[in-house]
C-alpha cells in the first residue's frame, strides 16, 4: 500500500508526504505534465531545477509512440526520459474518448492513432499492462469520460468507469504479484472519481471508488469553475482521509490551486502553464499578461521582480517581446521555464502557509492581487 503521511490539517486541506519507491512528494504539489515523457520545451534537468517533485506521463500517447514495450526495454519511463524522481501515468482515457472515431463497448475502447491511423484497443486490463510496462510509481485506472454534459450520458459513463475499475484492480493485483516475485519496485493504483457536474453522482462515485480500497484517488471529468469548490468538498468529504487525492488536468488558473487544496486535494497536473507560455501568456503576481502586446516593446523590467527562475533573473520584457515577435524557439523555452516555476512555487508556498497556519491569509493576499484587475 502506498504510504501517505499527513503532517498538518486545516479543515479538508492538508500538508503531507507521499512516499514512493523513487522518492518522496511533499504535498500539496504541482506535478509537471510530461504527456509524451517530456514537458514541452523543457528538459528533465530544467524541471528538477524548477522544483518539480514529480511528473505525469500519458499512457495513450506513449502506447502510440514509442510503445510500452520499448519503454519497458529501456528500463521504464524514468530511465527512458532521464527523470530521477517519482512519476505518475494517466490512463489516457480523456484523450481516447475525445477522439472523433472512438468506439466504446463494455469491454473497452477501439480507436485509431491520430499519428498514422493504426488501429488500437484499450481495455482496463491492457491499460494496466501498459502502465506497468511504462513503469511509473502511480497509475490511474482506465475511466470513461463523456463528450456531452447530459446527465444520462455522464451516469452511464460513471457506471462503466466503476465496472472498469473492478477489472483494473484485479489486473493490477495480478501484475503486482508477478513484480513482487521478480523483485521489482512496487507500483500503485489510483481509482478515478467521475460524475461530471452532478454532486449526487460525484458522491456515488466517491463511495464506490473508496470501497475498492485503491492506493489513492484521481478526480477527473468536466469541471465548472464556479462549482468546483462544492464538487471537491462533496467528493473529499467521502474519500478516506489517509489516502492521497490527485486533481486531474487542473491548474490553469491559480484559483484552481487554492480551491483544490482548500477542499482536500494533494497533487495537481495540468498542461496549461507551458501551453499558455508557448503562446506568450505569462503569469505574474499581478495577473496574467500577454508579452506580445506592444506595450512591452520598451519595457526593460523583469517579468517578475521577485521570481527566481532563469527567465526573470537574466532577461527582461523587451527581450521576451522581441523573441515572440520574431518567433524564436527560445521564447517558448524561457516562457515555459517561468510559467512552470510560477505554478510550482505557488503550490509550494501554499504548503508552507498550511504548515504555518496562514493558509487563509496567503490565499486572500495572493488572489486579491492576482485578480485585482478583474
Amino acid at each position: 500500500m502506498l504510504k501517505f503521511d499527513i503532517i498538518k490539517r486545516d479543515g479538508l486541506a492538508r500538508a503531507g508526504v507521499i512516499h514512493t519507491p523513487h522518492g518522496d512528494i511533499k504535498t500539496p504539489a504541482f506535478i509537471g505534465a510530461a504527456t509524451k515523457a517530456t514537458v514541452k520545451a523543457l528538459t528533465m534537468k530544467e524541471m528538477r531545477e524548477l522544483g518539480s517533485q514529480a511528473i505525469l506521463a500519458n499512457t495513450y500517447h506513449l502506447i502510440l509512440a514509442p510503445g510500452s514495450d520499448l519503454i519497458e526495454e529501456a528500463g521504464g519511463v524514468a530511465k527512458f526520459s532521464s527523470w530521477h524522481g517519482p512519476m505518475f501515468t494517466d490512463s489516457g482515457g480523456f484523450q481516447i474518448f475525445s477522439l472523433p472515431d472512438v468506439k466504446i463497448t463494455e469491454e473497452g475502447a477501439k480507436f485509431k492513432s491520430h499519428i498514422n491511423g493504426d488501429k488500437f484497443e484499450m481495455t482496463p486490463e491492457s491499460s494496466m499492462q501498459d502502465q506497468w510496462k511504462i513503469g511509473a510509481d502511480i497509475h490511474m485506472a482506465f475511466d470513461h469520460l463523456t463528450k456531452t454534459e447530459e446527465r444520462k450520458d455522464i451516469e452511464t459513463a460513471m457506471h462503466r468507469t466503476h465496472q472498469w475499475l473492478d477489472r483494473c484492480v484485479d489486473e493490477h493485483n495480478k501484475l503486482a504479484e508477478v513484480a513482487k516475485k521478480e523483485g521489482k519496485d512496487e507500483q500503485f493504483l489510483y481509482a478515478v472519481v467521475q460524475g461530471g457536474t452532478f454532486n449526487d453522482l460525484r458522491a456515488e462515485s466517491a463511495k464506490y471508488c473508496a470501497s475498492k480500497n485503491p492506493d489513492g484517488f484521481g478526480i477527473g471529468g468536466v469541471f465548472v469553475a464556479d462549482r468546483m469548490d462544492e464538487m471537491l468538498k462533496t467528493v473529499n468529504s467521502i474519500l478516506p482521509e489517509n489516502k492521497p487525492r490527485h486533481l486531474l488536468g487542473m491548474g490553469q488558473e491559480p484559483i484552481d490551486l487554492f480551491v483544490g487544496v482548500e477542499q482536500g486535494i494533494d497533487t495537481f497536473d495540468c498542461v496549461a502553464p507551458t501551453r499558455m507560455a508557448r503562446n506568450g501568456s505569462l503569469y505574474t503576481l499581478d495577473g496574467r499578461i500577454n508579452i506580445k502586446n506592444a506595450k512591452y516593446k520598451h519595457d526593460f523590467t523583469p517579468l517578475m521582480e521577485d521570481c527566481d527562475c532563469e527567465c526573470c533573473r537574466n532577461y527582461n520584457k523587451v527581450y521576451l517581446h522581441h523573441l515572440f515577435k520574431t518567433d524564436e524557439i527560445t521564447a517558448k523555452v524561457l516562457a515555459s521555464i517561468h510559467n512552470e516555476r510560477f505554478v510550482v512555487r505557488t503550490v509550494d508556498n501554499i504548503r508552507e502557509a498550511l504548515l504555518n497556519d496562514s493558509f487563509q491569509e496567503y490565499k486572500q493576499e495572493f488572489l486579491s492581487k492576482y485578480y485585482r484587475s478583474l
